[in-house]
């Protein structure tokens, strides 16, 4: 036998490469927030928050009487600029993606596009508390000035559990300019369509209500802005709470669905 037929056949070792760990939703949370601040429409309309509650505080001081420097009064002026500006801040979150052609890019980097829409909706959602809490303490301040100007006692009529209701009321409409950004993603039609749904569908709804009696049991069950309203008000009933959750869901929860499920399958140009 030959030392060639003696010979071992070299062996070769296969290296496993390691798979790649999917992006983190923390990280993807950061971006989103960055670009939130990033546009020049994203860093306006929060600027804008600050500003109009400044404003909104300044004209209940000035032109508010003696017995409405309260806090209840500095709330409600501030509060009227959250209800427009929160929901369209959500919209653009989401629709910033196809209006701005950046989809392609976000969903190739992050080919999850529900860790992309979860990740939007925790920044909107945080976006729109801090914004609250920020307007609340620009109206706190506005409380002590107005009352101190006028020369009456501070009065704080608000609760903190009233507080947290105006929250949750607020976060509701930022979810819902959400809800509607996610089911149409076209900037000019979401807000139109919030515009739409939240002055003529609750004017038509109280018209109906006024006018019909059948209508008006029914309103809270079907109505989701006037369920939804009853938490500036103070404290629910149980069958307010239920009236809440039964519109949530039928105005809220599966829209969102419809169109979460139509972002995911809709082609990104």
């Amino acid at each position: 036998m030959s030392a060639l037929d003696t010979r071992v056949a070299p062996t070769t070792t296969m290296r496993r490469t390691a798979v790649p760990k999917g992006i983190p939703l923390r990280r993807v949370i950061g971006t989103e927030l960055r670009k939130s601040f990033d546009t020049r429409s994203g860093f306006w309309l929060l600027v804008s928050i600050a500003v109009l509650a400044v404003i909104a505080t300044g004209a209940v001081v000035l032109f508010a009487s003696d017995a409405d420097q309260t806090y209840n009064s500095f709330a409600a002026a501030v509060g009227v600029p959250m209800t427009i500006i929160l929901p369209i801040i959500a919209i653009l979150s989401v629709t910033g993606e196809w209006s701005q052609r950046t989809g392609l890019t976000t969903f190739t980097l992050v080919p999850r596009r529900g860790q992309v829409i979860l990740a939007k909706a925790i920044v909107s959602v945080g976006v729109g508390v801090v914004s609250i809490a920020l307007a609340a303490a620009i109206g706190a301040v506005g409380n002590v000035v107005g009352s101190a100007l006028a020369g009456v006692p501070t009065t704080w009529d608000l609760s903190v559990a009233d507080l947290l209701y105006i929250v949750l009321a607020n976060v509701l409409g930022l979810l819902v300019g959400f809800m509607l950004g996610v089911l149409l993603r076209i900037s000019a039609a979401a807000i139109v369509a919030y515009f739409v749904y939240s002055f003529v569908l609750p004017t038509l709804s109280a018209l109906l209500a006024g006018s019909q009696h059948w209508f008006r049991d029914l309103q809270p069950w079907v109505d989701f802005n006037f369920a939804q309203g009853a938490l500036f008000n103070g404290t629910l009933t149980g069958e307010q709470w239920a009236q809440l959750g039964v519109t949530t869901l039928a105005w809220l929860v599966v829209p969102t669905a419809i169109g979460i499920r139509l972002v995911m399958g809709s082609e990104v140009k």
